[in-house]
């Protein structure tokens, strides 16, 4: 492992993102279970050989394709560490240290995204899992304005518990609803806070849930976090914001404003595999009252095991997991290595970068952006003269698909305001103008090729 890593790092800024030359290779990893096994020096060869050729470079600069970001060197350095010493992150009695360094990460993460001092969270294993937790919080205090212990009973006589957001919601909050029980549809979709506050008066003061989205992945959009808190506030009413690469964007003068109102929030759901530039899988949750997560994540008693409140206790019993790996080592080492200056140049320097290729697709005669460029995302299409709305559309399409089978970089599609278009999202520590220069050549080089 180690020999192989320098040759793997040496190579990742000039290498192909994916190689479908060497798919075969894919084959050499099944097969029947070994009888008699090859030994651990053969067996790791192998792997080794298999995925440094058929792996998605995504800790490389030209990994557009999702908001990724590439472990930085702190990060992949505490995540072996985390490997070697292999500690159940359950509670304190199952390991101390990995409670120990959990308890830092999260409040280094509180002060860096400038939430105030009472905040508590526990760490997930993705943006996704943090949704879970932050709308089962939401749920279990929905109710008790209904006079019922959902950690005992459930939801069974329950109504249907309202749920307000706007179009920006993301499907993993409808996903995490969807886990919970409520139906990954309950959520009602407003164009807008007015429209949202319609719906709150019209509850006449029942309590309800409005989940607010912090950074959108089709082209980095806000809701008006500020104006939701108000909302929330008014109407008595949980917020919960999905901040999931967004929430980074307090980190910058230059940004914070997007995020203003946050720290108003209930709960609050990000990745640190994202822009933290982490590895994966890791998530985190911060919320306003910690008190909460043990009544909401605390498990059944067995005589073996601690309770929420026992001083043995730990994360292990504050979220959806129960047997975890210790995920926040590396969040640990990357702060302690960086820091907060650290983190907001690489945040800026990624809103540069984002700016750049606007500034590149703005000037192009064969390229339309589609989308302000609020923060590091930028959604824009190929848009040669002479062709129609439809024929964009399916040319655009096309195209994304020929982007990620040609694997010089990785730009998938998607559709925005009804239209075919790319959507490059910029998040790697190792990303520079060139990089982006390659994209912007590989879209004209493919779209010829279609065409």
């Amino acid at each position: 492992m180690y020999d192989a890593a320098g040759p793997f790092f040496g190579t990742l800024a000039d290498r192909l993102v994916y190689d479908r030359a060497a798919e075969p290779l894919l084959d050499r990893l099944g097969g029947p279970l070994p009888e008699t096994g090859r030994g651990t020096a053969a067996a790791v060869e192998e792997l080794l050989r298999v995925g440094t050729a058929t792996a998605t470079a995504s800790a490389g600069p030209r990994f557009f394709h999702f908001v990724i970001g590439g472990s930085t060197p702190a990060a992949l350095a505490a995540d072996w560490v985390v490997s070697l010493l292999d500690q159940n992150a359950f509670v304190k009695a199952s390991s101390r240290f990995a409670d120990a360094a959990e308890r830092v990460a999260l409040d280094w993460l509180r002060q860096l995204f400038g939430l105030p001092e009472g905040w508590g969270g526990a760490l997930t294993a993705s943006a996704t899992f943090a949704n879970v937790a932050g709308l089962t919080l939401a749920t279990h205090w929905w109710a008790e304005r209904h006079g019922a212990d959902l950690a005992a009973d459930g939801l069974a006589g329950l109504p249907r518990m309202p749920v307000l957001a706007t179009g920006l919601l993301h499907p993993s909050a409808r996903k995490a609803l969807q886990l919970i029980g409520h139906g990954k549809d309950t959520a009602e979709v407003f164009a807008g806070p007015a429209a949202l506050g319609r719906r709150l008066a019209a509850l006449g003061g029942a309590p309800a849930v409005i989940i607010a989205t912090a950074g959108e992945p089709n082209a980095g959009a806000f809701d008006p976090l500020a104006d939701l808190a108000d909302l929330a506030a008014s109407h008595g009413a949980w917020l919960h914001v999905d901040g999931a690469f967004g929430l980074f964007a307090a980190l910058s003068p230059r940004t914070a404003h997007l995020t203003a109102g946050v720290e108003r929030a209930d709960s609050v759901a990000a990745d640190a595999h994202k822009w933290l530039n982490v590895p994966y899988e890791s998530g985190f949750v911060l919320v306003r009252d910690p008190s909460r997560l043990g009544a909401a994540f605390g498990m059944p008693g067995a005589p073996y095991l601690p309770g929420p409140d026992d001083p043995r206790g730990g994360f292990g019993l504050l979220g959806p997991e129960s047997s975890r790996r210790a995920r926040a080592l590396p969040i640990w080492a990357t702060l302690a290595a960086y820091g907060r200056d650290g983190y907001r140049a690489m945040v800026e320097r990624h809103c540069d970068l984002a700016g750049y290729l606007a500034a590149v697709v703005d000037a192009a005669p064969d390229l339309e952006r589609l989308a302000d460029v609020p923060l590091n995302v930028v959604c824009f299409r190929y848009r040669p003269p002479g062709l129609s709305e439809p024929a964009l559309d399916d040319l655009n399409r096309r195209l994304a698909e020929a982007l990620l089978d040609d694997g010089r970089v990785y730009a998938g599609g998607t559709v925005h305001d009804g239209r075919a278009a790319l959507r490059p999202a910029i998040s790697n520590w190792r990303t520079t103008e060139p990089d982006l220069d390659l994209l912007v050549s590989v879209v004209r080089d493919l779209a010829a090729q279609l065409r």
